[in-house]
C-alpha cells in the first residue's frame, strides 16, 4: 500500500532544548535531502543520526542546526521510511523546518495519522493503536502499564486465543452435521460444545467487567467535590493537589466556576472537580456556577460531600444528600479543629 510523504511536528509545541519534526513515506529521505547540508542521506545506513544544518534551498541560508536520524522501511513504526528531524526547541525554529518541508513536497500529517499508517501497513491492530494514546495520555504508572502491556498485543492476543477456541467449536458442530451417524461423535461435540462456549463466555464477560477499569485509568475517576458555600470544598482540593489551584477567602460563594485537577491515589488517577457551593442565590454570575456544579454532579464517578463541623445540618445539606442517592458518596466533615 502507498501514500504520500506525510511531516509534523512530534513534540509539544512551545520552549524547549529539542523538538523533532518526523517525515513519514516513499519520499521522506529524498525531500530530507533537499534541505539538509551534511552527509547524503540517501547514502547514509539506516537506523543512524547524522549531525549537520538545514538551509532553504530558495537562497542558501543556514535555518536550523540539526541532527537528521534515518529509518529505512519496513522496520520503522509506519512500516514506511522515516526521518526525524532534531532541532532546537524553540517555537520559529521548528515551524520554519516544517515549512522548508511541506515546499519541499510533504503533507502536513492529520492528527494520529503516523499511528493509522502503522494500522494500515500492518505494523500495530486496532487495540494496539489505541494503547498508543492511551500510553501518551497515562496520568499515573499504573495506567502506564496497562497501556505498554496493551501495546505488546496482551489484548490482542486474548482475542486471538477467544477466537481460535470458537473456530474449534464450529468444527466440531460441522463435524456432527457432516456425520451425524457416529454417536460418539455427536456425544463429544455437545461436551466440548458446552465446555468450550462455557470458557469462552467466562473469558469474554471478564474482559469486559476490566473494561471499565481501563476506562478509569485512563480517563480518570471523575470526583466532584459539592456542599454547601465556606464548607472548605476548595481547602480540600488545594490539600489534596498539594497546591493553591482554588482561591480560598471566607466570604462564602468565592468559587464561581468549576476547577479541575488530576491527583493521583494509589495509582489511580482522580480528576477532582472542585464546584460552586450548591445554594439558592440571587447572584446571577452565581447561579451559573451553582447550575454548573449539578450538571458536573449528574456525570461523576465519586462524590466527596463536604460538611462543615460547626454547622447544624440544614435544608440545604438534605438536598444534597438527596441529589447524590444511590451514587458513590464519601461524606468529609471539614473544620473539626474549631469550636
Amino acid at each position: 500500500m502507498e501514500f504520500d510523504t506525510i511531516a509534523a511536528i512530534s513534540t509539544p509545541m512551545g520552549e524547549g532544548a529539542i523538538a523533532i519534526v518526523r517525515l513519514s513515506g516513499d519520499e521522506a529521505i529524498e525531500i530530507a535531502n533537499r534541505i539538509f547540508r551534511g552527509k547524503r542521506l540517501d547514502e547514509v545506513p539506516s537506523h543512524t543520526i547524522h549531525y549537520g544544518h538545514i538551509f532553504d534551498p530558495e537562497n542558501g541560508q543556514t535555518v536550523e542546526e540539526v541532527m537528521v536520524s534515518v529509518m529505512r522501511g519496513p522496520k520503522t513504526f509506519t512500516r514506511e521510511d522515516v526521518v526525524e528531524i532534531n532541532c532546537h526547541g524553540g517555537l520559529v525554529s521548528v515551524n520554519r523546518v516544517l515549512q522548508l518541508i511541506l515546499t519541499n513536497g510533504a503533507r502536513l500529517a492529520e492528527p494520529g495519522e503516523f499511528t493509522k499508517r502503522a494500522f494500515l501497513n500492518g505494523r500495530i491492530d486496532l487495540s494496539q493503536a489505541e494503547a498508543v494514546m492511551d500510553l501518551i495520555r497515562a496520568k499515573t504508572d499504573r495506567a502506564m502499564n496497562v497501556a505498554i502491556g496493551q501495546m505488546e498485543g496482551r489484548l490482542s492476543k486474548l482475542i486471538q486465543s477467544l477466537r481460535q477456541e470458537l473456530l474449534e467449536i464450529l468444527a466440531h458442530i460441522e463435524v456432527n452435521i457432516d456425520y451425524p451417524e457416529y454417536d460418539d461423535v455427536e456425544e463429544m461435540t455437545h461436551r466440548v460444545l458446552i465446555d468450550k462456549a462455557s470458557h469462552v463466555h467466562e473469558e469474554i464477560k471478564r474482559v469486559l467487567q476490566t473494561s471499565n477499569q481501563g476506562k478509569i485509568l485512563r480517563d480518570g475517576l471523575s470526583t466532584v467535590i459539592i456542599g454547601r458555600p465556606n464548607v472548605g470544598k476548595s481547602s480540600l482540593l488545594n490539600s489534596l493537589v498539594h497546591e493553591n489551584k482554588a482561591i480560598v477567602t471566607d466570604i462564602p460563594g468565592t468559587t464561581r466556576d468549576v476547577i479541575e485537577e488530576y491527583v493521583n491515589v494509589r495509582g489511580v488517577p482522580l480528576r477532582l472537580v472542585d464546584t460552586a457551593g450548591i445554594r439558592e442565590t440571587e447572584d446571577i454570575v452565581e447561579r451559573i456556577g451553582v447550575e454548573r456544579s449539578r450538571e458536573v454532579l449528574k456525570k461523576a464517578d465519586l462524590i466527596l460531600l463536604v460538611l462543615n463541623y460547626g454547622d447544624e445540618l440544614t435544608k440545604e445539606d438534605e438536598q444534597l444528600f438527596e441529589a447524590v442517592s444511590g451514587m458513590e458518596t464519601i461524606v468529609i466533615v471539614n473544620k473539626t479543629d474549631l469550636p
